[in-house]
């Protein structure tokens, strides 16, 4: 499923609405710069396997950017990300921190391992108050 110009193709029609079709070419097909409409929805197909693979099998090797917003005049929530961080730290591969506002701050962490080393990892930043938001993309190879 790796490389389409490899792979056997299979020819497949489905029926959705035409404001929908209309939609998706205004919307997706056109501001993606896809090669076609084919080519569009395989690249949607592809992110939605990706994303779905990692839920089912812990042992699956994943990439995942974690993005965290939150407050950091909270007390002891630095520390608390901090040592996050470093019980995970097989995981991460990198961190980047910005300020968005005076309270304000955005750290962007990048990881890679095994699915469940990295739901572990999310698991302990949820369970931090003081994240004002938290948006994880997983990557896995399909």
């Amino acid at each position: 499923m790796q490389n389409d110009k490899h792979d056997k193709l299979t020819r497949f029609s489905i029926t959705i609405p035409e404001e929908l079709l209309s939609e998706f070419e205004e919307n997706y097909y056109s501001d993606h710069k896809r090669e076609n409409r084919s080519e569009a929805i395989r690249f949607l197909m592809r992110q939605y396997i990706s994303g779905e693979r990692w839920k089912s099998d812990d042992n699956k090797e994943v990439c995942a950017t974690v993005t965290i917003i939150y407050d950091h005049h909270l007390p002891g929530l630095s520390c608390k990300l901090t040592a996050a961080q470093h019980d995970s730290g097989g995981v991460i591969i990198c961190s980047t921190h910005v300020h968005l506002s005076h309270s304000s701050c955005l750290e962007c962490i990048i990881t890679k391992g095994l699915a469940r080393d990295i739901k572990k990892f999310i698991d302990a930043l949820k369970s931090i108050r003081g994240i004002k938001n938290l948006d994880i993309n997983i990557t896995a190879e399909v």
